[in-house]
């Protein structure tokens, strides 16, 4: 951290002094204002902390931000009509009326049979519910004849897909919970749409629910035109006879003997009969019913869209949360109301006795993903604040100020969770994570001022004031906490500046880390001096007030030990932190009661041992809780690895300390020699970043060719880009594709075969497949769109918390691998096989719960040949990729496409993106269909071709491949019999699609009433030219002989965007590769193909690549900006805080060092060698999960977070070689190199402290691997190495420090102009140079795409 000189007794203090002694002096006022921010911050955490009666009102919570583009959805329907008629007659003009609004980026849209849905992108900075008003008032203020008769466009819910939080089944369960089936499939969608739907509609912050899959049932009149002919009866005169017979009226009232009656004519339609007996007319006195001309029946209406459940067709829904709502309370509202539902659902006894009763059965609730999320976050931060207290316990010795360092953490937190309530930052694992990150700037602060007070302390006269200690000490370096606060806020203005999805990404992080710093020196300045002062400097006056009180801690501490031996006798398994408490506080309170009376001796050692105490027991709770090696290594070996980790780094620390004056003469006097390992950090840290080639391309190719640069071009390839690394979400979404021309029927049956093979992987929990669209403008899918959720099951069996439990285990038997239950699981030869171990079970063949056993593993062990014979060796399920292979491999289906790895929430952001249902894609733009669907089909094949592809997951829309099946109408025919063309086409849409007449009212529940001709008359396209159309004199013409009936391929979906008719190729990458450098493959590619003519683009067709990577590139080149400027302003901070441009470029080389430390850990981490030894059975490369990551924006976060720390060990060497070099006149150069020695022994400690806290603080983060480590994990890469590296600036600044004063003695230069170049040549200068490349190789990248378009 940062010192500064002290201030004069005589100078008038300022703000900050006279804040500090306004805590010191009203202690009770800090007191009631940490008890404030405390109970605030417990009110609005986003964790589910239990606090009895009080009125909690917490974040809003959600497993990662919400970044789709500000979209409002118009939606229209025009049932029966083909996506053709739709798209030019709704969906082209409401667009063309559309891209009028204010504020929109661009129209997206959809035509498909029987709808339109319209995307509106708004831009990010119009306010969602003012984008609506203004859709609407378009909408409303459309001119007459723009649309079709009859055609109403709606508004979408104010929603994104991303809110769909809960989908559910509807099924039937006896009372312990087992299917029973026995419900139809039109019955249980009654109950979906009539009950439960609108219930769940009410839910507080509900936006819509939504029924799927089932048939809704209605009323069919399958009229039979010999019947109506032989009877003389029309079409029109059923329609009016139905229409007629499905009536109600009220008469008002009448009053009788002074009552008054209400009059009510009924006449809805109840029944079939109902129906049948309507009259049509009469004939001769006979009347003709309805039942004598048609069939009256229940028949499902037409669907779109269906529901699979691992191989039964099933009836869901699915729940959307309102748009800013929060996302856990409103799914923890929905199942509230789900439990008053559930009694009061319809029950049947079935034909064998059993008792069935409708259940809502989830099949994928965010709640759990949002909750293993938090976590693990909330995991990683009590690690690291147990870490921060070891370390400080050991660096310094003292028990009090360690407490009091460790208690800034919490209480910064609470007061940071408070700023994200007033502010309006939802809580997720991305604004959350900059909390982490943080723990180690915000420990430092702490432990510069408790370091500094401790130091005042001791060296005071006895007879001083304590509180004018506290306040000068404290006073001494509040101006310096606070400038380091600036350079770290500073360094995140970069994150502020991003825009689109990454700002919505990023921008909460970099709110909740200004919040914790600004917390943390907010408790620093105005928390800890007061706290402080009574802590180390006040004592008890008095023998009886000093028994008294220690005499009530002792009470305390025995009734605390007391209850968790009584709770652990019970067997109640008592919290061992309050055991252990009890007896810290009796230990204590009996030392100092006695203390008097023991020799000095003891006394003088009894803190040490109690501190090494503290530390033994603060690592036993941090191993138990961490477990680095896994809970089945067991407590003590896990406490083993940690005590020797933090013991090792320590040990190492100290070994530093202790040999650094020796260390730094030498590089005084080798100091040329020395500054080449920064020079060659650099340099390599530039190879990480740009590759070998990015640093040194313009070198000869002669000159490359050598057999060094060539094995380092090997060795430095650089690093890929990408957007984001993906979420772990605990599931996939399988988005394979039927063939276009498939029915409905064949499309089901395809996903039905796909379901029941996917869930025969014993990881997998439940499958539930979707077939075209839910009943929401949210879902505009086609039939041919297979949406299946796969959720496979943990690792290990859990509690609901996340946490694994312990089973009885001997560990000498050996056992077939078995499941939960005690069945045998097959490996992929199909047979059974023996793992080492064996899981004691009950009588029922149930696990054994044991505390002390070991947890029980649910995805397949490997199988090793040595145990059984005859087999070959299988690696077993080792992660969640390995599902997905399986998954892959169980979803070959004939007449299925193979879909791109998705999951929920990352495939629903892409989608609401890019339109796409894929992480990468083309989208082809051209001047009809025919057109486009040519030129993807061709870049398929292509695409298939780049080596960074994979060729499985290459697919271009058919767009052009719908059966379609067109009646032409002769109009010299129909003239010949008098007949107008509407009654020809009125015919065939009623004759053949139908006609809704009318809906039925019975109670809560609305059904349609639907005419058409009898099935055999138009299931067959032969049939369809023998239905007759009557003509004006009576006679009825078959449709054959006034039409000609064709058939031909049309589109099954239509998109488009701005009006431009478009299609997508789909793709995705192969392990291994980074989006951005599979595009800049694919899209160099392409442009060969086009410049060597194998690829011709028409004329009129253009195509653009598409994805998340586009946000990557986004990102980046507003960083390229932005990041030098952010930099220059740390410098201006460092410049202000110095007043010398010498010691400002001089710490500044800290930060371009850290620079290099990052990139070079990152390079690590891709080389197969990193940590790749075992110790204690436990693999370092699983531990540290060491793999290639690619340079995503989490990454450039992290260096952002590095860049605001990596200048506090320079800021503490420079303060004090100032100080130090200030008072010394007339100074021969051996005088100067003793007191730059003498300066950095004294303030290495400090800079090793704040450096190693910083370091072990992220390990935790590093070795997590719940939900949600995949964003944290990157992001602390770069600290950590940067952490690590910038050890280095201890060394690099005293020797320049002292090579400027040398050079400034004998030369008599001014000093600034000495520290510039010598920091401007060895590290600035490289670096600009890097920065340029980078920038360079991104404008050429940018340049190709725009050759190439057109």
């Amino acid at each position: 951290m940062i010192f500064s000189m002290s201030k004069s007794p005589q100078e008038k203090p300022g703000p900050l002094g006279r804040l500090i002694e306004f805590c010191l002096r009203n202690k009770v006022v800090v007191i009631l204002g940490v008890f404030s921010c405390i109970t605030w911050g417990l009110l609005v955490a986003p964790f589910d902390w239990e606090l009895g009666d009080l009125p909690r009102d917490p974040l809003p919570v959600d497993a990662i931000p919400d970044i789709g583009e500000n979209q409002q959805i118009v939606f229209t329907e025009w049932m029966g009509r083909s996506p053709q008629d739709v798209e030019e007659q709704v969906t082209y003009p409401l667009t063309v009326s559309l891209l009028g609004v204010p504020g929109v980026k661009t129209v997206r849209s959809y035509s498909m049979f029987g709808f339109s849905t319209i995307y509106i992108i708004f831009k990010d900075n119009i306010d969602f519910y003012w984008s609506r008003s203004r859709v609407l008032e378009k909408l409303n203020s459309l001119p007459s004849g723009v649309l079709p008769s009859g055609v109403q466009p709606t508004l979408g819910p104010d929603a994104t897909a991303l809110g769909q939080v809960f989908w559910y089944t509807l099924e039937g369960l006896d009372e312990s919970g087992n299917p029973t089936g026995g419900w139809d499939l039109d019955e249980l969608r009654s109950v979906q749409d009539w009950q439960i739907r609108y219930a769940l509609l009410s839910v507080e912050g509900v936006s819509e629910a939504a029924s799927v899959g089932g048939y809704v049932r209605e009323y069919q009149i399958d009229v039979d035109p010999d019947a109506m002919r032989a009877f003389d009866v029309s079409l029109e005169e059923v329609f009016m006879a139905v229409k007629m017979a499905n009536v109600d009226v009220g008469a008002r009232t009448i009053e009788v003997n002074q009552v008054e009656y209400v009059i009510r004519g009924v006449g809805f339609i109840k029944s079939l009969k109902d129906i049948e007996n309507s009259v049509i007319k009469v004939n001769d006195n006979v009347p003709v019913y309805v039942k004598n001309v048609a069939n009256v029946l229940h028949g499902p209406a037409l669907r779109r869209g269906a529901l699979d459940k691992e191989g039964a067709e099933a009836v869901g829904g699915v729940v959307v949360v309102r748009y800013g709502e929060n996302p856990l309370q409103v799914i923890q509202n929905i199942k509230s109301r789900i439990a008053e539902l559930t009694p009061g659902l319809p029950q049947k006894t079935l034909a064998d006795g059993t008792v069935s009763r409708l259940a809502i059965v989830p099949f994928y609730d965010r709640t759990g993903l949002i909750n293993e999320t938090l976590e693990t976050l909330s995991d990683a931060l009590f690690e690291e604040i147990l870490v921060t207290i070891i370390v400080v316990l050991v660096m310094v010795m003292h028990f009090r100020s360690s407490m009091l360092i460790a208690g800034l953490l919490p209480l910064s937190v609470l007061i940071c969770f408070s700023a994200m309530k007033v502010v309006g930052v939802d809580a997720n694992i991305v604004a959350l994570s900059g909390i982490a990150i943080a723990i180690g700037t915000m420990v430092d602060m702490g432990i510069v001022i408790c370091e500094n007070i401790l130091k005042n302390l001791d060296d005071a006269q006895p007879c001083e004031d304590t509180l004018q200690i506290v306040l000068r000490a404290s006073k001494e370096v509040g101006s310096a906490v606070l400038t380091a606060v600036a350079t770290t806020v500073i360094s995140f203005l970069p994150v502020f500046t991003m825009e689109a999805a990454e700002g919505k990404l990023f921008t909460p992080l970099a709110w909740t880390k200004t919040f914790a710093l600004l917390a943390s020196v907010l408790v620093a300045i105005c928390v800890i001096p007061p706290f402080a002062h009574t802590l180390f400097a006040s004592k008890i006056k008095g023998k009886t007030l000093k028994k008294t009180v220690f005499g009530l801690v002792f009470i305390t501490g025995a009734g605390l030990g007391a209850t968790w031996v009584i709770g652990y006798l019970k067997g109640t398994s008592p919290n061992m932190l309050w055991g252990l408490l009890g007896i810290v506080l009796l230990i204590t309170s009996a030392y100092r009661m006695m203390e008097h009376r023991l020799p000095e001796s003891f006394t003088t050692h009894i803190p040490r041992v109690f501190n090494y105490l503290a530390v033994m027991v603060l690592g036993y709770f941090l191993a138990k809780h961490w477990l680095p090696l896994g809970l089945e290594q067991g407590v003590l070996l896990n406490c083993i690895f940690v005590g020797t980790m933090i013991g090792g780094l320590l040990s190492v620390v100290h070994l530093f300390l202790k040999y650094y004056g020796s260390m730094l003469e030498w590089c005084l006097g080798h100091r040329l020699i020395f500054m080449l390992l920064p020079l060659v950090l650099v340099m390599l840290g530039g190879m990480s970043w740009l590759g070998f080639n990015g640093l040194f391309g313009w070198l000869p190719n002669g000159v490359r060719s050598i057999a060094p640069l060539a094995h380092a071009q090997h060795l430095f390839p650089g690093l890929g880009k990408e957007f984001m690394p993906s979420l772990d979400e605990g599931s996939y979404l399988y988005m394979p594709s039927t063939m276009p021309h498939a029915s409905i029927g064949e499309s089901m049956d395809a996903m039905r075969k796909q379901d029941m093979a996917i869930r025969q992987i014993p990881e997998i929990e439940s499958v539930v497949g979707k077939l075209g669209r839910a009943e929401t403008p949210l879902d505009p899918a086609p039939v041919s769109m297979v949406e299946t959720i796969v959720n496979f099951l943990p690792e290990y069996i859990t509690d609901e918390q996340g946490h694994p439990l312990t089973f009885r285990y001997d560990s000498q038997q050996n056992d077939y691998f078995r499941d939960r239950h005690g069945h045998t699981v097959n490996a992929p030869d199909g047979q059974p096989y023996y793992v080492s171990g064996k899981f004691e079970r009950d009588g029922a063949g149930e696990l054994i719960s044991d505390k002390h056993g070991r947890p029980f593993r649910l995805w397949r062990a490997a199988l090793n040949p040595e145990m059984n014979e005859g087999r070959d060796f299988w690696n077993g399920i080792e992660n969640s990729e390995d599902i997905w292979n399986a998954i892959v491999q169980a979803a070959k289906i004939p007449g299925s496409t193979s879909a791109p790895k998705l999951q929920p929430i990352a495939a629903r952001i892409v989608m609401l993106q890019s339109g796409m249902r894929a992480p990468m894609g083309i989208k082809v733009k051209g001047p009809d269909l025919e057109t486009i669907e040519r030129v993807g089909l061709r870049l398929e094949q292509l695409l298939k071709e780049v080596p960074s592809i994979e060729p499985s997951t290459v697919f271009s829309d058919r767009i052009v491949g719908k059966p379609y099946l067109e009646i032409v109408i002769d109009r010299e025919a129909i003239a010949r019999y008098g007949i107008q063309l509407a009654r020809v086409q009125e015919v065939i849409e009623v004759g053949i699609g139908g006609k809704r007449i009318t809906t039925t009212v019975e109670g809560r529940e609305r059904y349609p009433v639907r005419v058409r001709y009898l099935r055999e008359l138009r299931d067959q396209i032969e049939s369809l030219g023998r239905i007759l159309v009557p003509a004006p004199n009576g006679n009825q013409i078959p449709l054959g002989q006034l039409a000609n009936i064709e058939y031909l391929r049309g589109p099954q979906s239509i998109k488009s965007e701005d009006t431009f008719l478009i299609g997508y190729v789909l793709f995705d990458m192969k392990p291994g590769y980074a989006e951005v450098e599979v595009v800049e493959a694919a899209d160099a590619f392409l442009q060969s193909k086009i410049t060597d003519r194998t690829l011709e683009i028409p004329d009129g067709v253009s195509f653009t690549f598409a994805g998340s990577y586009e946000n990557q590139v986004r990102s980046e080149k507003r960083l390229m900006v932005v990041l030098p400027l952010a930099l220059l302003a740390i410098f201006l901070i460092l410049y202000l805080q110095f007043r010398s441009t010498a010691n400002a470029m001089l710490v500044f080389s800290g930060i371009i060092v850290a620079w290099a430390g990052g990139f070079l850990m990152l390079w690590f981490y891709g080389q197969d060698w990193f940590l790749n030894f075992s110790l204690f059975g436990f693999n370092f490369r699983e531990l540290f999960q060491v793999r290639p990551f690619n340079l995503s924006v989490a990454v450039w976060v992290g260096f952002l977070a590095l860049f605001g720390i990596a200048s506090d060990n320079g800021v503490i060497m420079a303060t004090y070689l100032d100080q130090k070099f200030r008072g010394l006149k007339d100074m021969s150069i051996s005088d100067i190199r003793l007191a730059t020695i003498e300066a950095g022994v004294r303030r290495a400690r400090p800079c090793m402290m704040t450096t190693a806290t910083t370091v072990l603080a992220l390990i935790p983060i590093l070795t997590s691997t719940g939900r949600g480590s995949d964003i944290m994990v990157p992001m602390a890469i770069p600290s950590f190495g940067g952490m690590l590296v910038v050890v280095i600036s201890i060394f690099v600044v005293p020797v320049l420090y002292c090579s400027m004063k040398e050079f400034t003695h004998q030369t008599k230069m001014h000093a600034d102009t000495g520290a510039f170049l010598s920091a401007a040549t060895l590290f600035i200068l490289p670096l600009l140079y890097c920065g340029l490349l980078e920038w360079k190789n991104q404008g050429l990248s940018q340049g190709s795409k725009r050759d190439q378009r057109e």
